[in-house]
Formats: C-alpha cells, sequence, structure tokens
C-alpha cells in the first residue's frame, strides 16, 4: 500500500453528514486511508459521538482545528452553511492542502474567493456511493497539481466510478442527471412497486420483482453495449403487452416530464451557484430556448 495515492494521507471531513461519512467509511474501510488519520468535524455533539464510535476517528466541532494538520479537507456541509464554514476556514489553510467540495451548487470560484486557497476540486458524486456503487463526476482548478488528482481519482474510484471533466459547468449538469438521478429512480421503483401491489402482489414480493428488475435491466444495458432504444425494442412484440405498456407512458409525457425534471434540477444547480456567488439569479437566464 507504501505506493496508493492515498498513503499516509490525513483527511478532514467538514460537515460530516451523511455524503461526507459515506465517503471517509469508503476510504477507511477499504485501507486507503487509516481511521487514526482522519478527523471530521459536526456541530452535534451526538453525531461526533456516533461517528467516533462507528469508525473510529477523532472528532471536534472546530471546522479550522480538524483542517489544520490534514493534506486534503473535504467540505461536505449544506450549501446555506458554506458561507459561516468558509468564513471560519478563511486564511487558514496552507498552500499545499487540497479542498475537496461535494457541495451541489458551490462552484470554483465561490470556494477559491471564500477561502483564499485556489487548489479546490469540485465534485458531484451520488448516494450508491455509500456502497462502493457511486458515480462522482469531479473538476480541479489549474492549482491541483498531478499527485493531487491521482489522490482524487483514488478517493472517488474508491466509492465507485469516476469521471474527471474539463469545463466546470459539466459538474452542475452532472449535479441534475447523475447527482439527483437516484431521486428519479427511486420515484419510479416506488410507482412500479405501488402498481404492483395495485394488481395484487403482497408488497414485499413486489419490491423484490422491481428491484431485481431494476438492477437487471440496468447491467443488462451495461454489459450489451446495445442502445437502450435497440433493447427496448427487443421485448416489445407487435400488438403484445410491452407495446401496450409503452403507449401509456408515451401518452402520459414520461420523457418530457422527465426531461423538464432534469433540466428544473440543474436551473436550481445554477441558482444556487449565483447565490453563493454573490449574484442576483435573476440576472441571468438559463432557460431551454
Amino acid at each position: 500500500m507504501s505506493d496508493h495515492p492515498l498513503h499516509e494521507t490525513r483527511l478532514a471531513v467538514i460537515g460530516a453528514g451523511v455524503m461526507g461519512e459515506a465517503m471517509m467509511a469508503g476510504l477507511v474501510d477499504r485501507d486507503l486511508i487509516d481511521a487514526a488519520r482522519v478527523t471530521c468535524s459536526h456541530p452535534r455533539a451526538e453525531r461526533r459521538d456516533a461517528l467516533a464510535s462507528a469508525h473510529r476517528v477523532a472528532v471536534t466541532a472546530d471546522n479550522a482545528a480538524a483542517a489544520q494538520d490534514a493534506d486534503i479537507v473535504l467540505l461536505a456541509v449544506k450549501p446555506q452553511m458554506l458561507a459561516g464554514v468558509m468564513t471560519g476556514l478563511r486564511g487558514s489553510l496552507r498552500a499545499e492542502q487540497l479542498v475537496i467540495s461535494v457541495i451541489a451548487g458551490a462552484s470554483t470560484r465561490a470556494l477559491g474567493e471564500g477561502l483564499q486557497h485556489p487548489a479546490v476540486v469540485r465534485s458531484m458524486p451520488n448516494t450508491p456511493a455509500q456502497i462502493g456503487q457511486g458515480v462522482t463526476v469531479w473538476y480541479a482548478t489549474e492549482s491541483v497539481d498531478a499527485r493531487a488528482r491521482e489522490q482524487v481519482r483514488a478517493m472517488f474510484g474508491a466509492l465507485g466510478r469516476e469521471f474527471e471533466v474539463h469545463d466546470e459547468r459539466q459538474v452542475a449538469m452532472a449535479t441534475a442527471v447523475s447527482g439527483t438521478g437516484p431521486t428519479y429512480i427511486f420515484l419510479f421503483i416506488e410507482a412500479l412497486t405501488d402498481a404492483a401491489v395495485h394488481l395484487g402482489f403482497p408488497r414485499h414480493v413486489a419490491r423484490e420483482l422491481v428491484l431485481d428488475t431494476m438492477s437487471g435491466s440496468a447491467d443488462f444495458a451495461l454489459q450489451s453495449g446495445k442502445h437502450v432504444a435497440e433493447l427496448r425494442d427487443m421485448v416489445t412484440s407487435p400488438g403484445g403487452t410491452s407495446a401496450e405498456a409503452l403507449y401509456e407512458l408515451e401518452k402520459g409525457r414520461l420523457r418530457t416530464v422527465v426531461s423538464d425534471a432534469v433540466w428544473a434540477a440543474f436551473e436550481r444547480t445554477l441558482q444556487l451557484e449565483a447565490r453563493l456567488e454573490g449574484q442576483d439569479p435573476g440576472t441571468e437566464q438559463h432557460r431551454r430556448r
């Protein structure tokens, strides 16, 4: 492990909520970072106690103290808490420290100016990262050197798949697609499960049928390499049950509703960006032509 990019790395997790804990746990559980080299900060004492008990990491209520000796500072607070957190950290970070943010709408401009620190990575993971099957899209500023980028890849790679992009706007786009994506999938699972119960299945059976069908279909799509429209056509016989069901879905504007939902999430991300950068969210229009 001595040649691993994260070997002997000290990690600070600022605002160790669900995503911050998931990322930290993924690294510690895989022995990529020693728990003794991790410090988590959180304002609530009961949360700190839970983190220390579950993961054997150091905990504190002081963000600056958590970040002081860290090589990587992971910002995982809620967007509305970011301004106060940056004020507390501003000017205290060393030039060689790397800041990684998983905060929706927090641009590298807002982070760099708010922290007075140039080496910043903006990322958008999603909740399946908690079981090592996440997707993370990330963008690094020019001040993030090659070694630091390898550390970022190792961190996010431990949580699933990672994609570095060179246009920061694509992180905002990913927020609306892969970041928010599990929400869409969970809603569809819920709706399909309810429909199965309406048909007469016991709910626990309906749940298993739907979850296995969803995961199997996704794996099939990945392994086949075929366009999903081709896969759909494979199971849609003329005049058959799939054709009848698809007719109702198309009549209900499923594609349009999904597209509108993704655009709404994207626009909300841009509004958060503008707010965190101190701009008027209404000064720039991002609506589709």
